[in-house]
């Protein structure tokens, strides 16, 4: 799986307060972006995908590029991020994988024998060059404001495969984990691949960054992440880390493995709304206490988005004063932004953020 992509030029944006935090210094304002920005809470993202399904406008650069840019334009954030999905790597290489509305990702054909592992294609560049399109045109277009690439990790997506679609329990995916560790390590192999190489396509394209989301790790022990997932997540890491954009790793439920997300080679941990961003901050100061100071970012609860704007302002306030306690803070939602957003009240908190800065 060698990417050929030609490497775009990237912009000089050395002085996007987004940069600047993930890099550990000193922003001009606190950066704030927020998860699921572009999407179903927004009317203009509705009105856009009307009759385009969700994988086919992940993969075409007209319908991305603008989907991309609609929560920029309104509400002022300090970084765009990709239009796509987690599994688009997966349904571009050509595994049977389809986005249920009202369900998530349905996989066809659930993978859980060696045999299933070894029919897995590898994914080539050019199966998501409109992938590259579309960073090409956005970071034409975005000025100063970063660009965002992401990809789902590995367990995330084994998950996903191994089940059949989403689950609570995860219990297949548990079960092939430690029943047979060495199909569970061949699939995540194989995964780590197709994400690296998804991810290199976005970094030659010229994204500013690169966040890994892990949504379900949060359902492993850290033993379990450290033996069954980390080593391939660090393998993802790796295979962007001489192109020098930040690495930002995220989790839902992820509070005891805040550590072994950084470790897996992160360079921002994002923290979800279930732990205090401050302690957050001393769990990774506390494992590394002659290292730099961690970055994060994080960590509004999304449901909190709902509240009356007295007790929302409040949060804000909090959060942005706990994220003092960080080598750099992002602000964000600890998760992503629910789909009855009113798309106001987002506008709203980045203004708050920045004035606090």
């Amino acid at each position: 799986m060698t990417n050929t992509a030609p490497v775009s030029a990237r912009r000089d944006l050395s002085d996007a307060p987004l940069l600047v935090a993930a890099r550990g210094g000193m922003p001009s304002r606190t950066p704030v972006w927020f998860m699921r920005q572009a999407g179903r809470s927004l009317p203009e993202y509705r009105k856009v995908r009307e009759g385009n399904a969700m994988l086919e406008s992940c993969l075409t650069p007209d319908l991305a590029f603008e989907i991309t840019m609609q929560p920029v334009r309104r509400h002022g954030v300090d970084a765009a991020i990709l239009y796509s999905d987690i599994v688009v790597p997966l349904y571009a290489a050509g595994v049977g994988v389809d986005i249920v509305p009202g369900t998530g990702p349905v996989v066809a054909h659930p993978v859980r024998t060696k045999a299933d592992v070894d029919a897995l294609p590898d994914l080539d560049a050019e199966q998501v060059a409109p992938v590259a399109e579309t960073i090409r045109r956005l970071t034409a277009a975005l000025g100063g404001t970063p660009l965002i690439g992401f990809a789902g990790a590995p367990f995330t997506l084994a998950s996903y495969m191994i089940e059949g679609g989403p689950s609570k329990n995860h219990e297949r995916t548990k079960a092939l984990m430690h029943s047979e560790p060495d199909v569970w390590h061949a699939l995540l192999a194989k995964l780590a691949g197709i994400t690296s190489e998804f991810l290199r396509v976005q970094v030659a394209a010229g994204v500013d960054a690169v966040q890994q989301f892990d949504s379900w790790a949060g359902a492993l022990s850290e033993r379990d992440y450290r033996e069954y997932v980390l080593p391939h997540s660090a393998r993802v890491f790796e295979s962007v880390a001489d192109a020098g954009v930040p690495r930002i790793h995220f989790g839902v439920g992820t509070g005891e493995l805040l550590v072994a997300m950084r470790d897996a080679g992160a360079d921002v941990v994002g923290v979800d709304w279930r732990i205090p961003l401050d302690e957050a901050v001393r769990r990774l100061t506390a494992a590394r206490p002659d290292g730099p100071a961690p970055v994060v970012q994080g960590n509004l609860d999304p449901a909190l988005l709902f509240a009356d704007w007295p007790v929302l302002e409040r949060e804000v306030r909090r959060i942005v004063a706990e994220g003092k306690a960080a080598g750099g803070h992002i602000f964000n939602l600890g998760h992503g932004v629910l789909p009855e957003t009113d798309p106001a009240v987002v506008t709203r908190v980045t203004e708050l953020v920045h004035s606090l800065s």
